[in-house]
């Protein structure tokens, strides 16, 4: 029971009002119940406060919990288009390959035909020569021919030096062909080692 006295208080009581001046109000409060109680309230309002917490930390578990479940459903969809990926990746590289070993076959197959379109140009712009065989042995290429002087030979190793294709162009042989009786012929051979290009 509260009770709240509004009317002044004795005399004797405040000895330092110093004279008759008015009191303040004073609030009486009664008994606050028994220590019982008291610790009652305080187990009661512990148990609240983790009963909250509980809650709160439950909602939290089960918030992780949904998130994880998403995230695992997400890396499973991931991985199955990680998997489409690299496999699309494979059959690209597959098919560069592919691509690739056509280029090159293409690349081989023009070459023979890029050497013997120089060869032929470069013949008929040299005078008095002809060519009776041609052997590609790789890194070199043979040529026999015919030329009706040591001139028109030195003349065709110049042009078949300045064509650039070849690296080295040597004489392997040259000498007159007496078979031939109505003028001066020379049969040669040359070595002519390729380039680079």
């Amino acid at each position: 029971m509260i009770r709240i006295n509004l009317l002044e208080s004795a005399k004797g009581k405040n000895k330092r009002a110093g004279g008759g001046g008015p009191s303040l109000p004073a609030i009486e409060m009664g008994s606050m119940g028994s220590p019982n109680l008291k610790i009652l309230v305080v187990l009661l309002v512990v148990g609240v406060g983790n009963f909250l917490y509980w809650y709160r930390l439950d909602r939290q578990s089960k918030t992780i919990a949904a998130q994880m479940t998403a995230a695992e459903q997400k890396n499973r969809e991931l991985s199955d288009v990680k998997a489409r990926y690299l496999e699309r990746q494979r059959q690209a590289d597959n098919y560069k390959r592919r691509v690739d070993v056509i280029d090159s076959l293409r690349a081989d197959q023009s070459g023979p035909v890029n050497l013997l379109a120089m060869l032929g140009q470069t013949v008929n712009d040299t005078e008095a020569v002809w060519l009776s065989k041609m052997d590609d042995t790789g890194p070199n290429v043979n040529l026999e021919g015919t030329a009706l002087s040591t001139d028109a030979v030195a003349n065709l190793i110049a042009n078949l030096q300045k064509t650039g294709y070849f690296s080295s162009v040597d004489i392997k042989e040259t000498f007159q062909d007496d078979s031939i009786k109505d003028m001066q012929a020379f049969q040669f051979t040359l070595t002519c080692g390729k380039g680079k290009s």
